[in-house]
Protein backbone atom coordinates (compact mmCIF):
# COMPACT_ATOMS: atom_id res chain seq x y z
CA UNK A 1 0.00 0.00 0.00
CA UNK A 2 3.07 2.43 0.67
CA UNK A 3 4.66 1.85 -2.09
CA UNK A 4 1.63 2.40 -4.56
CA UNK A 5 0.64 5.85 -2.79
CA UNK A 6 4.82 6.69 -3.01
CA UNK A 7 3.94 5.60 -6.92
CA UNK A 8 0.82 8.03 -7.06
CA UNK A 9 2.61 10.63 -5.21
CA UNK A 10 6.05 10.46 -7.43
CA UNK A 11 3.18 10.43 -10.81
CA UNK A 12 1.54 13.93 -9.29
CA UNK A 13 5.24 15.34 -8.57
CA UNK A 14 6.50 14.58 -12.33
CA UNK A 15 2.95 16.08 -13.61
CA UNK A 16 3.74 19.15 -11.97
CA UNK A 17 7.36 19.37 -12.92
CA UNK A 18 6.76 18.75 -16.59
CA UNK A 19 3.58 21.24 -16.32
CA UNK A 20 5.39 23.86 -14.81
CA UNK A 21 8.13 23.61 -17.34
CA UNK A 22 5.94 24.29 -20.17
CA UNK A 23 5.18 27.74 -18.44
CA UNK A 24 8.36 30.31 -18.33
CA UNK A 25 8.19 33.33 -16.83
CA UNK A 26 11.01 36.27 -18.61
CA UNK A 27 11.96 39.55 -17.76
CA UNK A 28 13.10 42.22 -20.34
CA UNK A 29 16.85 41.58 -19.54
CA UNK A 30 16.11 37.53 -19.26
CA UNK A 31 14.42 37.61 -22.98
CA UNK A 32 17.45 39.44 -24.46
CA UNK A 33 20.19 37.40 -22.69
CA UNK A 34 17.97 34.15 -24.14
CA UNK A 35 17.83 35.91 -27.33
CA UNK A 36 21.51 37.05 -27.91
CA UNK A 37 22.49 33.37 -27.12
CA UNK A 38 19.83 31.37 -28.51
CA UNK A 39 19.04 33.23 -32.06
CA UNK A 40 20.85 31.35 -35.00
CA UNK A 41 21.17 35.11 -36.13
CA UNK A 42 23.45 35.66 -33.42
CA UNK A 43 25.11 31.99 -33.74
CA UNK A 44 25.94 32.10 -37.37
CA UNK A 45 27.56 35.57 -36.35
CA UNK A 46 29.99 34.18 -34.06
CA UNK A 47 30.86 31.22 -35.93
CA UNK A 48 31.81 33.72 -38.98
CA UNK A 49 33.67 35.61 -36.67
CA UNK A 50 35.55 32.16 -35.90
CA UNK A 51 35.94 31.28 -39.66
CA UNK A 52 37.88 34.77 -40.01
CA UNK A 53 40.09 33.73 -37.25
CA UNK A 54 40.83 30.72 -39.27
CA UNK A 55 42.13 32.56 -41.98
CA UNK A 56 44.38 34.83 -40.24
CA UNK A 57 46.19 31.71 -38.72
CA UNK A 58 45.95 30.36 -42.70
CA UNK A 59 47.94 33.37 -43.84
CA UNK A 60 50.07 33.16 -40.63
CA UNK A 61 51.41 29.91 -41.90
CA UNK A 62 52.75 31.31 -44.84
CA UNK A 63 55.53 32.53 -42.14
CA UNK A 64 56.13 28.87 -40.85
CA UNK A 65 58.87 26.48 -41.85
CA UNK A 66 57.35 23.98 -44.48
CA UNK A 67 59.05 20.63 -44.26
CA UNK A 68 58.22 18.11 -47.28
CA UNK A 69 59.57 14.67 -47.84
CA UNK A 70 59.36 12.84 -51.05
CA UNK A 71 60.22 8.97 -51.94
CA UNK A 72 60.97 7.71 -55.15
CA UNK A 73 61.85 4.20 -56.59
CA UNK A 74 62.86 3.76 -60.15
CA UNK A 75 63.38 0.84 -62.55
CA UNK A 76 65.49 1.18 -65.90
CA UNK A 77 64.02 -0.67 -68.67
CA UNK A 78 67.05 0.13 -70.70
CA UNK A 79 70.20 2.37 -69.43
CA UNK A 80 71.70 4.86 -71.15
CA UNK A 81 74.52 4.17 -73.20
CA UNK A 82 77.65 6.36 -72.80
CA UNK A 83 79.17 4.43 -75.68
CA UNK A 84 78.14 1.99 -78.06
CA UNK A 85 78.00 -1.70 -75.90
CA UNK A 86 78.73 1.07 -72.75
CA UNK A 87 75.62 1.78 -70.38
CA UNK A 88 75.54 3.55 -66.62
CA UNK A 89 73.29 3.62 -64.02
CA UNK A 90 71.67 1.49 -62.35
CA UNK A 91 68.81 -0.95 -62.75
CA UNK A 92 67.09 -0.45 -59.74
CA UNK A 93 67.15 2.97 -57.98
CA UNK A 94 65.75 4.62 -54.45
CA UNK A 95 65.43 7.99 -54.05
CA UNK A 96 64.64 9.30 -50.42
CA UNK A 97 64.82 13.31 -49.82
CA UNK A 98 63.54 15.92 -47.43
CA UNK A 99 63.50 19.43 -47.97
CA UNK A 100 62.90 22.59 -45.43
CA UNK A 101 62.27 25.98 -46.77
CA UNK A 102 61.79 28.90 -44.44
CA UNK A 103 60.30 32.54 -46.04
CA UNK A 104 62.78 35.23 -44.80
CA UNK A 105 61.20 38.38 -46.45
CA UNK A 106 57.44 37.91 -47.69
CA UNK A 107 55.87 41.68 -48.37
CA UNK A 108 52.41 39.93 -49.54
CA UNK A 109 51.85 37.76 -46.27
CA UNK A 110 52.84 40.59 -43.71
CA UNK A 111 50.14 42.96 -45.65
CA UNK A 112 47.43 40.12 -45.95
CA UNK A 113 47.79 39.80 -41.79
CA UNK A 114 46.46 43.02 -41.88
CA UNK A 115 44.23 42.59 -44.10
CA UNK A 116 42.44 39.19 -42.46
CA UNK A 117 42.91 41.46 -39.01
CA UNK A 118 40.63 44.37 -40.56
CA UNK A 119 37.88 41.45 -42.00
CA UNK A 120 37.71 39.56 -38.77
CA UNK A 121 36.74 43.42 -37.80
CA UNK A 122 34.21 43.37 -40.41
CA UNK A 123 32.86 40.30 -39.09
CA UNK A 124 32.60 41.43 -35.32
CA UNK A 125 30.74 44.81 -36.74
CA UNK A 126 28.48 42.52 -38.39
CA UNK A 127 27.39 40.47 -35.53
CA UNK A 128 27.39 43.75 -33.33
CA UNK A 129 25.03 44.95 -36.31
CA UNK A 130 22.92 41.49 -35.88
CA UNK A 131 22.66 41.96 -32.11
CA UNK A 132 21.17 46.06 -32.35
CA UNK A 133 18.59 44.77 -34.96
CA UNK A 134 18.03 41.59 -32.54
CA UNK A 135 17.74 43.97 -28.98
CA UNK A 136 15.34 46.19 -30.73
CA UNK A 137 13.30 43.21 -32.15
CA UNK A 138 12.87 41.54 -29.02
CA UNK A 139 12.20 44.78 -27.20
CA UNK A 140 9.09 45.92 -29.64
CA UNK A 141 7.78 42.58 -29.69
CA UNK A 142 8.01 42.48 -26.17
CA UNK A 143 6.29 45.76 -25.45
CA UNK A 144 4.10 44.87 -27.88
CA UNK A 145 3.01 41.82 -25.43
CA UNK A 146 2.52 44.06 -22.77
CA UNK A 147 0.33 46.78 -25.17
CA UNK A 148 -1.50 43.82 -25.54
CA UNK A 149 -2.24 42.45 -22.58
CA UNK A 150 -2.52 46.11 -20.27
CA UNK A 151 -5.26 46.59 -23.71
CA UNK A 152 -6.98 43.17 -22.45
CA UNK A 153 -7.35 44.47 -18.78
CA UNK A 154 -8.74 47.66 -19.63
CA UNK A 155 -11.34 46.36 -21.74
CA UNK A 156 -11.93 43.35 -19.61
CA UNK A 157 -12.61 46.41 -16.54
CA UNK A 158 -14.64 48.14 -18.89
CA UNK A 159 -16.68 45.04 -19.15
CA UNK A 160 -16.97 44.27 -15.67
CA UNK A 161 -17.75 47.93 -15.47
CA UNK A 162 -20.59 47.74 -17.89
CA UNK A 163 -22.04 44.53 -16.28
CA UNK A 164 -23.05 46.24 -13.16
CA UNK A 165 -24.20 49.12 -15.57
CA UNK A 166 -26.45 46.36 -16.91
CA UNK A 167 -27.43 44.69 -13.78
CA UNK A 168 -28.45 47.67 -12.33
CA UNK A 169 -30.38 49.52 -15.34
CA UNK A 170 -32.35 45.96 -15.73
CA UNK A 171 -33.40 46.26 -11.97
CA UNK A 172 -34.24 49.79 -12.75
CA UNK A 173 -36.52 48.59 -15.38
CA UNK A 174 -37.95 45.49 -14.18
CA UNK A 175 -38.97 48.13 -10.74
CA UNK A 176 -40.36 50.51 -13.11
CA UNK A 177 -37.20 53.07 -12.71
CA UNK A 178 -36.04 52.95 -16.13
CA UNK A 179 -37.03 52.69 -19.25
CA UNK A 180 -36.71 50.07 -21.96
CA UNK A 181 -34.29 51.86 -24.17
CA UNK A 182 -31.94 52.58 -21.27
CA UNK A 183 -32.08 48.69 -20.88
CA UNK A 184 -31.34 47.91 -24.26
CA UNK A 185 -28.64 50.63 -24.88
CA UNK A 186 -26.51 49.37 -21.87
CA UNK A 187 -26.70 45.85 -23.33
CA UNK A 188 -25.89 46.81 -26.97
CA UNK A 189 -22.65 49.03 -25.30
CA UNK A 190 -21.50 45.11 -23.02
CA UNK A 191 -22.05 43.34 -26.68
CA UNK A 192 -19.89 45.83 -28.44
CA UNK A 193 -17.01 44.79 -26.05
CA UNK A 194 -16.73 41.02 -26.73
CA UNK A 195 -15.19 41.28 -30.14
CA UNK A 196 -12.82 43.95 -28.84
CA UNK A 197 -11.81 41.47 -26.37
CA UNK A 198 -11.54 38.33 -28.20
CA UNK A 199 -9.25 40.85 -30.97
CA UNK A 200 -7.06 41.47 -28.24
CA UNK A 201 -6.79 38.12 -26.87
CA UNK A 202 -5.91 37.05 -30.46
CA UNK A 203 -3.22 39.37 -30.86
CA UNK A 204 -1.58 38.43 -27.46
CA UNK A 205 -1.24 35.35 -28.72
CA UNK A 206 0.00 36.57 -32.12
CA UNK A 207 2.42 38.75 -30.25
CA UNK A 208 4.08 35.45 -27.73
CA UNK A 209 4.51 33.64 -30.58
CA UNK A 210 6.52 36.76 -32.69
CA UNK A 211 8.79 36.85 -29.02
CA UNK A 212 9.26 32.89 -29.35
CA UNK A 213 10.64 33.05 -32.90
CA UNK A 214 13.00 35.46 -31.19
CA UNK A 215 14.14 33.44 -28.43
CA UNK A 216 13.94 30.23 -30.45
CA UNK A 217 11.24 28.89 -27.83
CA UNK A 218 9.28 25.77 -28.62
CA UNK A 219 5.58 26.80 -29.58
CA UNK A 220 4.34 24.45 -26.78
CA UNK A 221 5.88 26.68 -23.97
CA UNK A 222 3.82 29.05 -22.62
CA UNK A 223 5.48 32.88 -22.07
CA UNK A 224 4.56 34.88 -19.29
CA UNK A 225 6.29 38.24 -19.46
CA UNK A 226 6.97 40.28 -16.49
CA UNK A 227 6.67 44.20 -15.90
CA UNK A 228 4.51 46.60 -17.27
CA UNK A 229 4.30 49.60 -19.78
CA UNK A 230 4.25 52.41 -17.13
CA UNK A 231 7.68 50.79 -15.35
CA UNK A 232 9.14 50.61 -18.60
CA UNK A 233 8.28 54.26 -19.64
CA UNK A 234 9.64 55.59 -15.99
CA UNK A 235 13.45 54.07 -16.83
CA UNK A 236 12.97 55.16 -20.22
CA UNK A 237 12.16 58.81 -19.73
CA UNK A 238 15.63 58.92 -17.11
CA UNK A 239 17.29 59.32 -20.41
CA UNK A 240 15.70 62.24 -21.75
CA UNK A 241 18.66 63.70 -22.98
CA UNK A 242 18.88 62.73 -26.39
CA UNK A 243 22.07 62.46 -28.24
CA UNK A 244 23.06 62.96 -31.71
CA UNK A 245 26.11 61.67 -32.23
CA UNK A 246 26.47 58.63 -35.16
CA UNK A 247 29.86 57.30 -34.38
CA UNK A 248 28.74 53.87 -33.02
CA UNK A 249 26.25 53.84 -36.06
CA UNK A 250 26.55 50.14 -37.64
CA UNK A 251 26.68 51.63 -41.14
CA UNK A 252 29.18 54.20 -40.84
CA UNK A 253 31.60 52.06 -39.25
CA UNK A 254 30.95 49.08 -41.64
CA UNK A 255 31.45 51.49 -44.08
CA UNK A 256 34.60 52.85 -42.48
CA UNK A 257 36.13 49.36 -42.47
CA UNK A 258 35.39 48.45 -46.22
CA UNK A 259 37.37 51.75 -46.90
CA UNK A 260 40.42 50.00 -44.83
CA UNK A 261 40.20 46.73 -46.52
CA UNK A 262 40.19 48.63 -49.58
CA UNK A 263 43.67 50.50 -48.33
CA UNK A 264 44.82 47.09 -47.48
CA UNK A 265 44.12 45.54 -51.03
CA UNK A 266 45.83 48.40 -52.70
CA UNK A 267 48.91 48.02 -50.29
CA UNK A 268 48.80 44.22 -50.86
CA UNK A 269 49.08 44.28 -54.66
CA UNK A 270 51.67 46.64 -54.32
CA UNK A 271 53.24 44.24 -52.73
CA UNK A 272 53.52 41.92 -55.29
CA UNK A 273 55.82 43.84 -56.92
CA UNK A 274 58.84 43.73 -54.26
CA UNK A 275 60.72 40.71 -54.39
CA UNK A 276 60.55 37.60 -51.58
CA UNK A 277 63.81 36.06 -50.40
CA UNK A 278 63.25 32.38 -48.87
CA UNK A 279 65.82 29.94 -47.36
CA UNK A 280 66.11 26.35 -47.72
CA UNK A 281 67.98 23.04 -46.89
CA UNK A 282 67.78 19.58 -48.63
CA UNK A 283 68.69 16.04 -47.87
CA UNK A 284 68.54 13.21 -49.78
CA UNK A 285 69.37 9.66 -49.61
CA UNK A 286 70.10 7.95 -52.75
CA UNK A 287 70.72 4.19 -53.58
CA UNK A 288 71.46 3.11 -56.92
CA UNK A 289 72.14 -0.57 -57.88
CA UNK A 290 75.88 -0.95 -58.99
CA UNK A 291 76.72 -1.65 -62.56
CA UNK A 292 78.72 -4.39 -63.49
CA UNK A 293 81.85 -2.43 -63.94
CA UNK A 294 84.36 -5.91 -63.56
CA UNK A 295 83.63 -7.22 -66.29
CA UNK A 296 83.73 -4.08 -68.43
CA UNK A 297 86.97 -3.24 -66.95
CA UNK A 298 88.08 -6.54 -67.30
CA UNK A 299 87.24 -6.32 -70.81
CA UNK A 300 89.31 -2.97 -71.61
CA UNK A 301 92.14 -4.77 -69.38
CA UNK A 302 92.05 -2.34 -66.34
CA UNK A 303 90.70 -2.61 -62.87
CA UNK A 304 90.48 -5.98 -60.53
CA UNK A 305 87.20 -7.96 -61.24
CA UNK A 306 87.64 -9.55 -57.72
CA UNK A 307 86.91 -6.29 -55.92
CA UNK A 308 83.64 -5.14 -57.71
CA UNK A 309 82.22 -8.57 -56.69
CA UNK A 310 82.94 -7.96 -52.96
CA UNK A 311 81.35 -4.13 -53.04
CA UNK A 312 77.64 -4.05 -51.68
CA UNK A 313 75.26 -4.57 -54.27
CA UNK A 314 73.84 -0.67 -53.99
CA UNK A 315 75.81 2.80 -53.96
CA UNK A 316 74.48 4.66 -50.81
CA UNK A 317 74.73 8.81 -51.42
CA UNK A 318 73.70 11.29 -48.91
CA UNK A 319 73.69 14.70 -51.09
CA UNK A 320 73.37 17.99 -48.53
CA UNK A 321 72.60 21.13 -49.69
CA UNK A 322 71.41 25.01 -48.01
CA UNK A 323 70.54 28.14 -49.82
CA UNK A 324 68.51 31.30 -50.75
CA UNK A 325 66.23 31.97 -53.18
CA UNK A 326 65.24 35.18 -54.13
CA UNK A 327 62.64 36.03 -56.47
CA UNK A 328 62.14 39.80 -58.34
CA UNK A 329 59.28 40.10 -60.17
CA UNK A 330 60.10 42.47 -63.69
CA UNK A 331 57.15 42.73 -65.77
CA UNK A 332 53.53 40.87 -65.67
CA UNK A 333 51.88 42.48 -68.64
CA UNK A 334 50.46 46.00 -66.83
CA UNK A 335 47.98 43.88 -64.97
CA UNK A 336 49.22 45.23 -61.64
CA UNK A 337 48.61 48.35 -62.46
CA UNK A 338 45.03 47.89 -63.47
CA UNK A 339 44.43 46.02 -60.75
CA UNK A 340 45.65 49.24 -58.75
CA UNK A 341 43.23 51.34 -60.47
CA UNK A 342 40.53 49.13 -60.09
CA UNK A 343 40.85 49.11 -56.32
CA UNK A 344 41.57 53.13 -56.06
CA UNK A 345 38.16 53.09 -58.40
CA UNK A 346 35.92 51.12 -55.88
CA UNK A 347 37.33 53.13 -53.06
CA UNK A 348 36.41 56.29 -54.53
CA UNK A 349 32.95 55.13 -55.25
CA UNK A 350 33.00 53.98 -51.91
CA UNK A 351 34.22 57.13 -50.03
CA UNK A 352 31.15 59.06 -52.07
CA UNK A 353 28.72 56.09 -50.28
CA UNK A 354 29.98 56.77 -47.29
CA UNK A 355 29.37 60.78 -47.40
CA UNK A 356 26.04 59.89 -48.42
CA UNK A 357 24.86 57.80 -45.78
CA UNK A 358 26.42 59.69 -43.18
CA UNK A 359 23.95 62.48 -44.36
CA UNK A 360 21.12 60.17 -44.32
CA UNK A 361 21.60 58.54 -40.54
CA UNK A 362 22.43 61.92 -39.06
CA UNK A 363 18.62 62.95 -40.63
CA UNK A 364 17.59 59.71 -39.49
CA UNK A 365 18.97 60.22 -36.09
CA UNK A 366 17.07 63.52 -36.04
CA UNK A 367 13.49 62.15 -36.98
CA UNK A 368 13.94 59.46 -34.27
CA UNK A 369 14.55 62.46 -31.47
CA UNK A 370 11.46 64.48 -33.03
CA UNK A 371 9.61 61.38 -33.16
CA UNK A 372 10.53 60.59 -29.46
CA UNK A 373 9.24 64.13 -28.33
CA UNK A 374 6.33 63.83 -30.02
CA UNK A 375 5.72 60.79 -28.77
CA UNK A 376 6.72 62.01 -25.13
CA UNK A 377 4.12 64.80 -25.68
CA UNK A 378 1.72 62.03 -26.74
CA UNK A 379 1.87 60.64 -23.65
CA UNK A 380 1.97 62.89 -20.84
CA UNK A 381 -1.24 64.41 -22.53
CA UNK A 382 -3.31 61.32 -23.16
CA UNK A 383 -2.13 60.89 -19.38
CA UNK A 384 -3.88 63.72 -18.32
CA UNK A 385 -6.92 62.62 -20.62
CA UNK A 386 -7.07 59.54 -18.52
CA UNK A 387 -7.40 61.39 -15.34
CA UNK A 388 -10.25 63.48 -16.67
CA UNK A 389 -12.12 60.89 -18.14
CA UNK A 390 -12.07 59.06 -14.81
CA UNK A 391 -13.55 61.56 -12.98
CA UNK A 392 -15.88 61.97 -15.56
CA UNK A 393 -17.09 58.27 -15.63
CA UNK A 394 -17.19 58.94 -11.98
CA UNK A 395 -19.47 62.04 -12.10
CA UNK A 396 -21.94 60.54 -15.11
CA UNK A 397 -22.43 57.00 -12.73
CA UNK A 398 -22.83 59.07 -10.01
CA UNK A 399 -25.71 60.97 -11.94
CA UNK A 400 -27.14 58.24 -13.64
CA UNK A 401 -27.51 56.05 -10.29
CA UNK A 402 -29.44 59.43 -8.95
CA UNK A 403 -31.30 59.34 -11.35
CA UNK A 404 -30.29 62.67 -12.90
CA UNK A 405 -28.57 61.16 -15.51
CA UNK A 406 -29.27 59.33 -18.75
CA UNK A 407 -27.78 56.05 -19.86
CA UNK A 408 -26.12 57.93 -23.21
CA UNK A 409 -24.24 59.97 -20.74
CA UNK A 410 -23.08 56.88 -19.16
CA UNK A 411 -22.18 55.24 -22.12
CA UNK A 412 -20.45 57.94 -23.32
CA UNK A 413 -18.39 58.35 -20.73
CA UNK A 414 -17.38 54.99 -20.55
CA UNK A 415 -16.57 54.58 -23.70
CA UNK A 416 -14.40 57.89 -23.55
CA UNK A 417 -12.91 56.37 -20.55
CA UNK A 418 -11.86 53.32 -22.63
CA UNK A 419 -10.54 55.20 -25.58
CA UNK A 420 -8.78 57.09 -23.43
CA UNK A 421 -7.16 54.50 -21.22
CA UNK A 422 -6.61 52.15 -24.83
CA UNK A 423 -4.79 55.79 -26.25
CA UNK A 424 -2.57 56.27 -23.00
CA UNK A 425 -1.22 52.34 -23.61
CA UNK A 426 -0.52 52.89 -27.36
CA UNK A 427 1.38 56.10 -26.55
CA UNK A 428 3.51 54.58 -24.11
CA UNK A 429 4.27 52.04 -26.33
CA UNK A 430 4.67 54.34 -29.38
CA UNK A 431 6.97 56.06 -27.06
CA UNK A 432 9.12 52.96 -26.13
CA UNK A 433 9.33 51.29 -29.78
CA UNK A 434 10.81 55.14 -30.78
CA UNK A 435 13.59 54.72 -28.25
CA UNK A 436 14.22 51.19 -28.98
CA UNK A 437 14.26 52.18 -32.73
CA UNK A 438 16.33 55.45 -31.59
CA UNK A 439 19.48 53.53 -29.55
CA UNK A 440 19.76 51.31 -32.67
CA UNK A 441 20.19 53.95 -35.23
CA UNK A 442 23.37 55.30 -33.00
CA UNK A 443 24.44 51.37 -32.54
CA UNK A 444 23.98 51.00 -29.09
CA UNK A 445 24.50 47.62 -28.16
CA UNK A 446 23.76 47.51 -24.39
CA UNK A 447 20.82 45.51 -22.91
CA UNK A 448 20.90 48.01 -19.97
Amino acid sequence: MKKFLMTICLCLGLSVVASAQQKLELTLDEALGIALSDNPTIQVANLEIERYDYVRKQALSSLYPQVDASAQYSLALRRQEMAEGLSFGGKNTFNVAGTVSLPLFVPSVYRQLKLTRTQMEVAVESARANRIDLIAAVRAAYYNILLAEQSLMVLEEAALTTDRVVKNTEDLYNNGLAAEYDYITARVQRSNLDPQILQVKNGVEIAKLQLKMYLSIPEDVEVEVVGSLDGFKDVALLGADYEMDIENNTTIKNLDLQLELLDHQEKLIQTTRMPTVAAFAQVSYIGQERSDLGGILGAMGGGDATTAVKQSKFWWQVPISLGAQINIPIFAGFKKTNQLREVRNQREQLRLQRDYAEEGIRLQVQQSVNTLLTARSMMLANGETVLQAEKAYQISLTRYEAGAGTILELNSAQLALTQAQLSYSQSIFDYLTAYAEYEKVLGKDSVE
